[in-house]
């Protein structure tokens, strides 16, 4: 194995599978999926975004919700004020339900602290913004373990 292969073996026993949702604009005031969840439940070890054009000016906040097949939707990641944020800022989901973090570029999250891992159903994960902001866009990274024979995680 090459170096290559050796850090994705690693990365899989890690964290999990990874799957990678391309940069598209942030959604105007409105939802859109990022990754759909099939056939059963998995365990999320971290989901992540980065801004990949810079954020207008425009007072806006995003989170993450789930969407389940069935049951109650709800936040993963509450509101995270964006407005200007710049290109190479992370968006974080920690898993606890708390609000959507931003780490500037270069900065380092995981110092301070680890994403705690989120079981999510069949479903959704949905990124929501609070006002239209047509020039900020973002791509976005999931890793997983699934939980139930045949679960899988798919950009949407």
């Amino acid at each position: 194995m090459d170096t290559t292969q050796h850090r994705d073996v690693f990365t899989t026993m890690a964290r999990g599978f990874h799957v990678a949702r391309a940069s598209a604009v942030l959604p105007a005031t409105t939802t859109y999926s990022l990754f759909t969840i099939s056939t059963g439940r998995v365990l999320v070890t971290l989901l992540m975004g980065e801004v990949t054009v810079v954020n207008t000016a425009t007072a806006t906040n995003a989170k993450i919700l789930i969407n389940p097949t069935t049951g109650t939707s709800g936040e993963i990641a509450a509101d995270l004020a964006i407005a200007s944020l710049e290109a190479g800022t992370i968006y974080l989901v920690e898993g606890d339900g708390s609000a959507l973090v931003a780490v500037s570029a270069g900065g380092s999250y995981f110092a301070a602290g680890t994403p705690a891992p989120f079981v999510a159903p069949a479903g959704t994960l949905d990124l929501e913004t609070s006002a239209t902001n047509a020039t900020g866009a973002a791509k976005w990274d999931i890793w997983y373990f699934p939980l139930d024979a045949g679960a899988s995680v798919a950009s949407a």
